[in-house]
């Protein structure tokens, strides 16, 4: 028994450190990127302000109400600039992430936060005499190498080695792990304290690692199950009862604390209220998400606390301020938030809540991971409805063991999405081929959306009786993924999005650019939508209110020449062409040519061909739609002549340049 207790202790302590580091980095993890890209200006303006209203006003009470000395006083005042996003599930929940309030709050933790976290280094190193002239010479230098290495070098490096590893998750996870404690050590190394390095490396990490994949429900479950426990478990050790509760000082210290950390947070909220012009549930809403203090505040504390600058009177005043902050902050966050809702309710076009239910046919197991993580993120993460993954086999001899195998292959899949806390119902048909077996399961399943693989080559079957994607196209309205891609999803750096002309009109076209949107969030990629002046007019309009993307727009009209993209696209792009089912609105007959063109001109390309989900022909809207914009048949067989005369010219063109 007391071998066992042993065993607990060692193991307490030595993750006690690792449990500090991981609680920073889960928090520049967490961070969302885009709201701070987008908003960069006025998340530095929240972000000073959240900082230095709460600094100066802490440093005088600490200073002349608790008469602490100089250093304490400096580092007590930081720890109420500090704040930590414990209610974004929250806002999150109630969709709201997106919205300029939550940005730039969000953007403000990291101004904040990391201010914070660079004056604590150099009040520590002041303290214990630290600071002549080269100190500050070495600082400003080894700071800006270990910025240099952490901000550009480890995306680098994290990026290549994740597309080595695509399958391999555990590997993928050891490797961050790697980071983030390397990232601490080079931080001291630089003169910082090692959770500066762990906070800038989930800062770093943040878009290689989407919010909805295996790898950060890894990373999240390992911290809070693990690391994090035992960290909290050392920090309730240390909180000494009989000091807190042995005298009326200790009480009058914590009720200072709590009072100053709620209300210079609320003064920094109404002051940023009336920069911005914002209202008084939009104040609430800042002042809800800033106001507590939990991961920096925490470490700062412990640190200087270890290091014999705080007594444990400031100690345990702390730990009452992390508790009673993160009750108000939850409790005004879910109050404010849905007030914020209802108020705009009225304000913001939404399209009526569809259930999604996806479909996954899986005929190469080589591909399967990349196409259900693909499923995961074009995914509303409000959907509690399972992701299906099919295996289709044809019936004939030996079709009893390629069931059998096709279901091991399935449940091997399902381990790799199920770790992302993902319901998988996996479903396995015999039909006389992959088509009817796919429609067959969109049917008596409700599916609303086929995320399906690319073949590429195209049999003399294929050609006569229709490939497997032709067929279910023709016998389905739901919303298709082809895709092809190359390299992982989290190594895309921008989305291009091409359009054909009446994209707008399409029953599904609120529904693709949800699932864009949920991309474009979850690998943090920028998005460039070509297409009809008036498709792209409507998306801008759609993007202010909706959407929240951070995009660029083009005009794009000549289908004939679409190899001419080809040049337009980088090695971090993943190009998406939507296109139409014939008779829909934005149906044209180069649309035919696109499969084939995506194969010749795109092979070196990541690329998604998307079918939007087609209303019923039988229904009264589809009939308007398709009377006043669908062209007649006498106009689309001219389309059809007119790009089979542009062919021929153009090879008669060639041929003759060739003769000269």
């Amino acid at each position: 028994m007391a071998f066992i207790c042993l065993n607990a202790m060692v193991l307490l302590f030595c993750l006690v450190p690792v449990g500090l580091l991981y609680i920073m980095f889960l928090a520049g993890l967490e961070i969302e990127m885009n709201g701070f890209k987008k908003n960069a200006k006025s998340s530095v303006v929240f972000g000073l302000l959240t900082f230095a209203v709460p600094f100066i006003i802490g440093f005088a009470v600490c200073k002349y109400l608790l008469h602490l000395d100089f250093i304490p006083s400096l580092i007590t005042a930081s720890m109420f600039s500090t704040q930590t996003l414990v209610a974004y599930p929250i806002v999150n929940r109630l969709g709201i992430t997106r919205k300029r309030p939550v940005t730039i709050t969000v953007g403000g933790t990291i101004i904040t936060d990391t201010l914070v976290l660079l004056l604590f280094s150099v009040v520590t190193n002041f303290s214990m005499d630290k600071t002549d002239t080269m100190f500050w010479v070495r600082l400003g230098i080894s700071i800006v190498v270990f910025a240099i290495i952490v901000i550009y070098l480890f995306p680098i490096i994290a990026k290549w080695l994740f597309s080595k590893l695509e399958n391999e998750g555990g590997s993928q996870f050891i490797f961050v792990l790697t980071l983030v404690f390397l990232a601490a050590f080079l931080s001291q190394l630089a003169g910082l304290e090692h959770i500066i390095g762990a906070f800038l490396a989930g800062i770093a990490l943040n878009r290689l690692i989407p919010l909805q994949s295996t790898l950060k429900n890894r990373i999240v479950f390992v911290g809070n199950n693990i690391f994090i426990p035992f960290f909290l478990i050392n920090v309730g050790m240390i909180i000494d009862l009989q000091v807190l509760f042995g005298g009326t000082h200790a009480l009058y210290v914590a009720g200072v604390l709590v009072v100053v950390a709620l209300s210079t947070k609320y003064l920094a909220a109404w002051i940023t209220q009336k920069v911005f012009y914002f209202s008084k549930i939009e104040r609430h809403l800042i002042f809800g998400l800033s106001t507590a203090h939990a991961a920096a505040t925490l470490a700062i504390i412990l640190v200087a606390f270890d290091l014999g600058l705080l007594d444990e009177t400031i100690l345990n005043g702390t730990i009452i301020v992390i508790l009673v902050s993160c009750l108000v902050s939850s409790f005004v966050t879910e109050s404010a938030g849905r007030n914020y809702v209802v108020n705009e309710s009225g304000k913001i076009d939404t399209e009526p809540e569809v259930l999604e239910r996806i479909l996954v046919p899986v005929g190469n197991p080589q591909s399967a991971k990349i196409l259900l993580d693909l499923s995961l993120l074009i995914r509303n993460p409000k959907s509690k409805e399972p992701i299906y993954p099919l295996a289709v086999i044809e019936d004939g001899e030996n079709a009893r063991l390629k069931l059998i195998e096709g279901k091991r292959n399935l449940q091997l899949a399902a381990e790799h999405i199920s770790s992302a806390d993902t319901n998988v119902q996996i479903l396995t048909r015999v039909d006389v081929n992959v088509a009817a077996g796919v429609s067959g399961a969109i049917k008596e399943l409700g599916i609303t959306e086929v995320v399906m693989g690319w073949h590429e080559k195209v049999s003399t079957s294929d050609r006569i009786f229709g490939s497997v994607l032709h067929k279910i196209v023709q016998t389905s309205d739901q919303m298709l993924w082809v895709s092809k891609i190359i390299s992982p999803l989290n190594n895309f750096n921008r989305i291009a999005i091409l359009m054909p002309p009446n994209a707008e009109f399409e029953s599904g076209f609120f529904r693709w650019l949800e699932g864009v949107k949920h991309l474009s969030h979850h690998i943090g990629a920028k998005c460039i939508f070509w297409g009809e002046r008036k498709t792209l007019e409507l998306i801008d309009a759609i993007n202010d209110k909706n959407l929240k993307l951070n995009a660029e727009y083009s005009e794009f009209t000549d289908w004939d020449d679409i190899k001419s993209i080809a040049g337009n696209l980088k090695q971090g792009d993943l190009f998406i062409v939507v296109s139409a089912r014939q008779k829909s609105v934005s149906y044209f007959s180069s649309l035919e040519q696109v499969p084939l063109r995506l194969n010749k001109h795109f092979e070196a390309h990541s690329f998604i061909l998307l079918y939007p989900f087609q209303m019923d022909s039988g229904s009264n809207d589809m009939n308007f739609q398709y009377s006043v914009l669908s062209p007649s048949p006498f106009k689309e067989n001219f389309e059809r002549i007119n790009t089979i005369g542009k062919t021929v010219y153009k090879a008669f063109s060639s041929s003759n340049k060739k003769g000269k």
